[in-house]
């Protein structure tokens, strides 16, 4: 771990029993029961829009429909995929490739530039995490309310929150898991299926399952997931560099730390601006003190400083005492300007340039794809054999993919050899969005070619002319 990522602290090895043979050592740390407190400011709002954006499009997305069926739909079936005006097939699985490349790269990109922004604001742990504390507020009230209620006996009042909060949260997830199945499976379908309770077994089992982890994760390991399970907590470092921003302590500006009144001068009292409020740890999602330095634990959701700007402005000092900077640019005393040139440095520019290429490039081949896919498969049973006329006849298998949602007639002809024709059906029907299975069958008049193997290609064609794909293949000359 490079000094840009730094351990909060060191957990001793401490005996916890003694035996005849030996001892018995404690390596973990007691973990206490984090309770965020709520603030405001613009690192909030952010975290709350990223919130919207993503759930509105995840909840929404399968119940859009596109041209009398659902827009976003991963249909593993029929092995069709379809994304809006696009169908893609198995055989298209560069495209996926190319995605998570382009999320790799982005990864890189923004880690480079701001660290963890991806965990902090747009996340899923940390987006239903919010949902799920959101509800806990709400029905057991504010930190300090939340934090007495824990610590009193069982009660009435305790246990009706308790059990309307637990309800609520598994309402949620279950919903979370019907709409998480319901893009592999056509979700107003599904829905009628589980109003007639006649769900699928792996259906009701994928619904359960996403449904119990989104309730295990957010209702209760949290802070957990992000500190222990994720592993971008661990190699983030390699990303990382003194150029980077990340939420940072201004210590120079803060030490020594000190309580005093508004309006007195800390200055004249020998303190710096921080008055050790600790409003900055309650807010923290993983409960870490950024006033000792980035930690591994930080997903970089900035309520620290929304936090520190509401103390400071109530206390009448200057915003930014924990900002958003650089480690070079808090060493060196540097402006904003001067922080923003050195963020884009040749690092940054090289992945933008990188990822911008790889966009094109992707989005051309999506626009520029020929919506036909052809496979040739020799049929085994059927070896070159002399048909009617002297001919000499190869058969053959070819899967035709129709990637169009209207019904398509494709012409069938093959080249290579002089004298090879078609012998079977030219032209093939194949329905919208579906696959087919053709013989064909190649003929070759006997002294046309020499004994051997011969490249051949299939000729694959709209009628029209709008789509065509050419697929290699091997005709037989028998000795």
């Amino acid at each position: 771990m490079t000094d840009a990522v730094r351990p909060r602290k060191t957990i001793p090895i401490v005996p916890v029993a003694a035996g005849g043979a030996g001892e018995s050592v404690g390596l973990y740390e007691a973990s206490k029961k984090i309770y965020p407190r709520t603030v405001r400011g613009k690192f909030a709002r952010w975290r709350w829009a990223l919130v919207f954006a993503t759930q509105l499009f995840f909840y929404a997305m399968p119940w859009v429909q596109w041209g009398g069926r659902q827009s976003l739909l991963f249909d593993l079936a029929t092995r069709r995929f379809y994304i809006f005006r696009l169908v893609l097939y198995p055989q298209d699985l560069i495209y996926l490739s190319g995605l998570l490349v382009l999320s790799a790269l982005s990864l890189f990109l923004f880690t480079a530039v701001a660290g963890r922004l991806w965990c902090g604001f747009a996340c899923p742990q940390t987006v239903y995490t919010e949902i799920f504390m959101w509800v806990e507020h709400k029905i057991e009230g504010n930190r300090i309310a939340r934090m007495r209620l824990d610590g009193e006996p069982f009660s009435l009042e305790k246990l009706v929150k308790k059990w309307f909060k637990h309800v609520v949260w598994i309402g949620i997830a279950m919903w979370t898991g019907f709409t998480f199945v319901g893009y592999f499976t056509p979700i107003r379908e599904l829905g009628m299926e589980f109003l007639q309770t006649r769900m699928g077994s792996w259906e009701v089992f994928w619904v359960v399952f996403y449904g119990f982890a989104t309730y295990g994760n957010a209702g209760f390991m949290r802070e957990q997931v992000c500190k222990y399970m994720c592993p971008y907590a661990r190699f983030q470092s390699a990303m990382f560099d003194r150029d980077t921003l990340i939420a940072s302590y201004d210590t120079g500006r803060g030490e020594p730390r000190g309580v005093r009144a508004k309006g007195r001068d800390g200055k004249a009292l020998g303190l710096g601006d921080c008055i050790d409020c600790g409003l900055c740890v309650q807010v923290c999602p993983t409960g870490i003190d950024i006033r000792q330095g980035l930690q591994y634990e930080c997903i970089g959701c900035g309520l620290c400083v929304d936090a520190c700007n509401t103390v400071m402005d109530r206390m009448a000092l200057p915003p930014g005492l924990i900002r958003y900077a650089t480690e070079n640019g808090l060493a060196k005393g540097w402006s904003s300007s001067q922080v923003w040139r050195r963020v884009f440095r040749p690092r940054v520019l090289v992945y933008g340039c990188v990822l911008l290429a790889l966009t094109i490039g992707l989005l051309a081949s999506l626009v520029l794809r020929v919506p036909l896919k052809v496979d040739v498969v020799r049929d085994r049973g059927s070896l070159a054999r002399i048909a009617e006329g002297g001919q000499l006849e190869n058969v053959y298998r070819l899967q035709i993919m129709n990637a169009t949602e209207k019904q398509q007639a494709y012409r069938i002809a093959a080249t290579g050899l002089d004298g090879l024709h078609v012998a079977s059906d030219e032209l093939v029907e194949v329905g919208a969005a579906q696959s087919r299975w053709v013989a064909v069958r190649l003929q070759l008049p006997a002294d046309k070619a020499p004994p051997g193997s011969h490249t051949v290609h299939f000729e694959v064609g709209t009628a029209d002319g709008g789509a065509h794909v050419s697929e290699k293949a091997v005709f037989l000359v028998p000795r």
